[in-house]
């Protein structure tokens, strides 16, 4: 879920979209097993990772902010919220870094400066991703247990992406889904809100607004720009990472290339769990973006 709480985007959108008819796919146990099997291979990613539970004891709120943001929710929003913050505290502990609370902008957290992490929620459980200071490869994170009915894609994707649907990930790989497509767009807008000044995020209201592209094992994922109107293109980026047109059935689709995501998508139990890899440009490689404070 987008458990760092994104505005931007159609909330009522995206809320439709997790709800209408999703179902839990596993128990709390396993999934906390299956997440913490991960460790390992998001290390190598240079991230750590942070769990934790609604329900585990001990859990608070770790000073005035997040006490004041916490006392005017619901008590269920509530447990998530602070599960969420415990979480991302561990998980930037676990890349050698403390973290005391962790106040909001609006729905945004905010970190200190030299700490940032992505948090997510489903089903009881949070799990946030971050990144020792320094560096520079971007920050999202989802993670999906209830499954989306079909009737949501037309909530998720665009026309041009509909194909993808049972499409292998991998040359013998199993078939991206619906719930991992919608993960990995929840994974990458995080990301993409973390570009200085938001570069190409203008026109990100709900996830159709954003593309996303199969790359070998995981998807490039782009806010896409009107072609009639053109882009915007800042002289900064380099050529090979401008804009592009892509087009099918008579319609054309702009990406921004030069912020588009690169995001793996891991299956955890019979749900997901999507994080963002790194920028990528129009060959695919991996392009360094400063990141920013908020998660």
């Amino acid at each position: 879920m987008r458990g760092a709480g994104l505005a931007g985007g159609s909330d009522r959108a995206d809320r439709d979209a997790r709800t209408a008819g999703g179902q839990v796919t596993a128990g709390v146990p396993a999934v906390v097993a299956a997440l913490t099997r991960l460790r390992p291979h998001l290390a190598a990613a240079g991230l750590g990772l942070g769990l934790a539970q609604v329900g585990e004891p001990g859990l608070g709120p770790a000073g005035p902010a997040e006490a004041s943001a916490a006392a005017t929710m619901t008590p269920g929003r509530r447990r998530e919220f602070l599960a969420g913050r415990q979480a991302a505290r561990r998980a930037l502990r676990a890349v050698g870094v403390d973290c005391g609370e962790i106040p909001r902008e609006g729905r945004l957290p905010v970190f200190a400066p030299g700490r940032s992490a992505s948090i997510s929620h489903s089903a009881g459980i949070a799990v946030a991703v971050a990144r020792a200071p320094g560096g520079h490869a971007p920050l999202g994170c989802d993670l999906e247990l209830r499954l989306l009915p079909c009737e949501a894609a037309r909530l998720v994707l665009a026309p041009d992406e509909e194909s993808l649907l049972g499409t292998p990930a991998t040359a013998g790989g199993g078939p991206w889904s619906l719930t991992g497509l919608f993960s990995a767009k929840e994974a990458a807008w995080k990301a993409l809100h973390l570009v200085p000044g938001r570069a190409g995020t203008a026109s990100m209201r709900t996830l159709r607004d954003l593309r996303a592209e199969p790359y070998g094992d995981a998807l490039h994922i782009g806010p896409r720009i009107d072609p009639h109107v053109g882009p915007r293109i800042d002289p900064r980026i380099a050529p090979s990472s401008r804009p592009r047109i892509a087009s099918r059935a008579g319609q054309s689709y702009g990406v921004r290339v030069q912020v588009q995501v690169r995001v793996r998508v891991l299956p955890v139990g019979a749900g997901v769990f999507s994080y963002a890899v790194g920028w990528a440009d129009a060959d695919g490689r991996s392009t360094p973006v400063p990141t920013a404070r908020r998660s």
